[in-house]
């Protein structure tokens, strides 16, 4: 099936160090070096393996401070907010945006 998609060949010259490069970055991926030049070729960072597992670690790691988040605002709307959950609240929202800049800086150098 792939020869019926991918019908063109092409050849490819590589230093030494650039071919280990490729094998390295393939094998890291996962994947055999042609799919991973058609990957770069595309220019879909959401195809990146790292780029997703990155974006997956920091969708947990919003859902846990979301869920820290909800528990101080039950408590608020209980009457039982205080200043620990106001400072509480401040530290994961502060931990939230790190978390996000970190992930824009990390995709941003893809």
């Amino acid at each position: 099936m792939a020869d019926k998609i991918h019908c063109i060949r092409k050849t490819l010259r590589l230093m030494p160090q650039e071919a280990e490069l490729l094998a390295k970055k393939a094998g890291e991926s996962g994947m055999c070096e042609a799919d991973y030049l058609r990957l770069l070729i595309s220019q879909k960072p959401n195809d990146y393996p790292e780029v997703r597992k990155l974006l997956k670690e920091l969708i947990n790691e919003v859902n846990r401070i979301g869920i820290n988040i909800n528990q101080i605002v039950f408590n608020n709307n209980a009457g039982l907010y205080s200043k620990e959950d106001k400072t509480q609240l401040v530290a994961y929202m502060r931990k939230l945006n790190k978390k996000v800049n970190e992930a824009v800086v990390q995709i941003g150098n893809q």
